[in-house]
Parts: structure tokens; C-alpha cells; sequence
């Protein structure tokens, strides 16, 4: 039995939070029902690096994040796909849309009137920036967030201009902050019968993700400043030029210095009285890495690894995408999943999984996304047939 097993959940999202949340529930075992615009569908159908596949509204933005929905399409403009609409969420445990904040209940939907038809309902709502507030109206993508977030601004070399992450990192943190939310309201929602409002803000989900860059400014007052590669909390710890490319090493720890300076051939390093001590290191990081050029350049990153590991000091290559993907570990753990073909080539679809195992297993849809509007016959006869 999946975790969320007859877990139904209405979806009205579109491109990338919403439809991340969504799929998080899809692979622990949710009955996701993602409703479309008639003749459109997602904007994401229409992304993806593969023109061909951008075409036939199968995006590969879209084969992402939708594997183990059902979709159906309705015009929640119309009288009849209002109907139709209400009829589908009042027999749901979740409804899931990431609509500017007012428009689903400018459509008749909103919050009030969904929880008085359905009152065990949890309604999850993500937004830019939260349903209130001065900015609220304002339309958001996952760039104008990291900007706004403060993000770029620590991302990106000191003598540099403020950087974009090079994925939708918000957009993800938004999603898994709905995720999460949704199952702590059905956990509630089990011992009380009671359902509930969650107003998740891409925004607010940004800032709880900066970490030591928001509590060193709000409670040491210390603002973060970009430091390209460099960790501003220990030293040496950070990328390494190599024989043949960068190596991430993060010896934050007084014995793994040691241990570094003794591998690299450096055991005078150690006892430098300008690198002694964790606070030493910091204070002269420049002069410590410019030590430690010469000694990485002599070995190539893979050697680097094979030595350091085992000595307890992290290392670790820096990979492009394809080579992250074809690492052992990832076999081993089953984090990508081949479903079939994507409709009309020879192509497998090769999707990623969660990102942990239940009960020694990977959540895996073994449902492909679905075509737009591939499930609303079979959603009316289900809808027409209840009582």
C-alpha cells in the first residue's frame, strides 16, 4: 500500500511548482486528477528542449512532472464545466492550484464556499508571493523570486555581478513546501475530520531556504557576500582545480584539515601558525588556497576522491548533468525510472523518482503522463454514475 493511497487530488496547476507538488503525491500513490484547459492544457506541454515532442503537447517539461496523473479538461468559464468542477472537488481529499491569488475564486471557487461543500477539503493555494500582503497581485517566475529572495545575490564570484541558480530552484522549493504542507494537513484532517486552507508563498519558501545566509544576517546582523566557490563557513572548503577539472573539498572539521595536509604532501600546513586554528584558516583562506593550488594540480579529480574519502575528508568531483546521472549511486538507488515509450517514437521516458526510498523501495508511477484531456470521458461516467 502506497502512503497516500485513495488520496484523491484535484490539480489546476501549470509548469513547474504546482505541477511538482502534484507529482510528489503521484509517486506516493495519489489518484491525481489534473485538470486542463480545453485545446491548451499545461504551458508546460509546450516546453522542453525537443521541438518535436513541444508540438504534440508533450513537452518534456511537461513528461517531467506529470507521470501518474489522469487529465481532464474543463472550462471552468462555462456553467456546465462549473458544474462539473464542483462536482469533482467536493469528492476530493485535495485540490492543488497555483492561480495569481483571487482568480479560482473569482470563478466561484473559493476557499469559503469549496470547505462549506466539502469541509474535510484541504485546499492548498501556492503563489509567488502569499494571498496577502503589498505584493501579492504581482506575477511571479522563478527568476523575479531567486532576485527578490536575495539568492542570486549571494550566488557567483566576489568581483562579479549577482547570478541566477542554474535550475528553477524556487519553483522546486515552493512545490516541496506544498508537498509537505498537504500531508501535515492530512495527517490533521485524520484526527480532527477537519480539512484546511494553505496559502504557500514561493517567496517565503526562498527565504526558509537560505539557511546559515538569513540567520547570520538576522541574528549576528552579518549580511552574506558572494564568494564564488568558497564555503563562508570553513576552510578549505570549496573547488579546487585539478589535473583535469574542479574538486569540491570541505575539510570544516580540525582532524580532516590534518588529515588534507598530510594527503596533499602539505603537513607543514597544519602547524603554519596562519592556518592552525578553524578561525586561522578562515582569516587567511586566500593564502591557504593558494597553498593548496599547487598540490591538487598534481593528481586529477577522480584520484583526488579515491585518496581523500577514505581519509574521512568529503571530495568530490564536479560533475555536468549526464555525468551526475550515470554515477553508480544513482543506478544503485533507483532514481531514475524508465516508464515506456513517450507516444508516437521510440523513445523511452526516463523520469526522476522521489528523492527517498519507502520501506526499501523508490516511489515510482508506473503510468505515463497522460495526453491533454485523456481522462475526462472516463472522469464524467465516474462523476454521472454517483449518486
Amino acid at each position: 500500500m502506497s502512503l497516500l493511497d485513495g488520496v484523491r487530488v484535484v490539480d489546476v496547476t501549470n509548469v513547474l511548482a504546482g505541477p511538482f507538488c502534484t507529482y510528489q503525491l503521484a509517486l506516493q500513490g495519489a489518484d491525481v486528477l489534473k485538470v486542463e484547459v480545453p485545446g491548451a492544457g499545461d504551458l508546460a506541454r509546450q516546453l522542453g528542449a525537443d521541438a518535436e515532442l513541444n508540438e504534440r503537447g508533450s513537452g518534456s517539461s511537461f513528461l517531467a512532472q506529470n507521470a501518474g496523473k489522469r487529465s481532464m479538461t474543463i472550462d471552468l468559464k462555462d456553467p456546465e464545466g462549473k458544474a462539473t468542477f464542483s462536482a469533482l472537488v467536493n469528492g476530493a481529499d485535495v485540490i492543488v492550484e497555483n492561480f495569481r491569488p483571487g482568480v479560482l475564486a473569482g470563478l466561484g471557487f473559493g476557499w469559503d464556499e469549496l470547505r462549506a461543500a466539502n469541509p474535510r477539503l484541504v485546499y492548498c493555494a501556492i503563489s509567488g508571493f502569499g494571498a496577502d500582503g503589498p505584493m501579492a497581485a504581482r506575477p511571479a517566475y522563478d527568476q523575479i523570486i531567486q532576485g527578490l529572495a536575495g539568492m542570486m545575490d549571494v550566488t557567483g564570484s566576489p568581483e562579479g555581478d549577482p547570478t541566477r541558480i542554474g535550475f528553477p530552484v524556487c519553483d522546486t522549493f515552493g512545490g516541496m513546501t506544498a508537498c509537505f504542507a498537504i500531508a501535515a494537513a492530512l495527517l490533521r484532517r485524520e484526527r480532527t475530520g477537519r480539512g484546511a486552507y494553505l496559502d504557500v508563498s514561493m517567496l517565503d519558501s526562498a527565504l526558509t531556504a537560505l539557511g546559515w545566509a538569513a540567520s547570520n544576517w538576522l541574528i549576528a546582523g552579518q549580511p552574506p557576500t558572494r564568494m564564488g566557490n568558497d564555503n563562508f563557513t570553513a576552510s578549505p572548503s570549496g573547488a579546487f582545480a585539478t589535473k583535469d577539472g574542479l574538486l569540491n573539498v570541505a575539510a570544516n572539521q580540525q582532524p580532516q584539515f590534518e588529515k588534507l595536509c598530510v594527503a596533499v604532501g602539505r603537513p607543514d600546513l597544519a602547524t603554519d601558525e596562519r592556518f592552525a586554528r578553524r578561525a586561522d584558516r578562515l582569516a587567511n583562506r586566500i593564502a591557504l588556497n593558494a597553498e593548496l593550488a599547487s598540490a591538487f594540480a598534481a593528481r586529477t579529480a577522480a584520484e583526488w576522491e579515491e585518496l581523500l574519502n577514505p581519509l574521512g575528508v568529503p571530495a568530490a568531483r564536479v560533475l555536468t548533468v549526464p555525468e551526475a546521472f550515470a554515477l553508480d549511486q544513482v543506478a544503485h538507488r533507483r532514481t531514475v525510472a524508465t516508464l515506456g515509450r513517450v507516444a508516437g517514437t521510440d523513445r523511452p521516458l526516463q523520469v526522476v523518482t522521489a528523492g527517498f526510498h519507502v520501506d526499501g523501495e523508490p516511489a515510482v508511477s508506473s503510468a505515463m503522463p497522460p495526453g491533454l484531456g485523456e481522462h475526462t470521458e472516463e472522469e464524467l461516467a465516474r462523476l454521472r454514475s454517483q449518486p
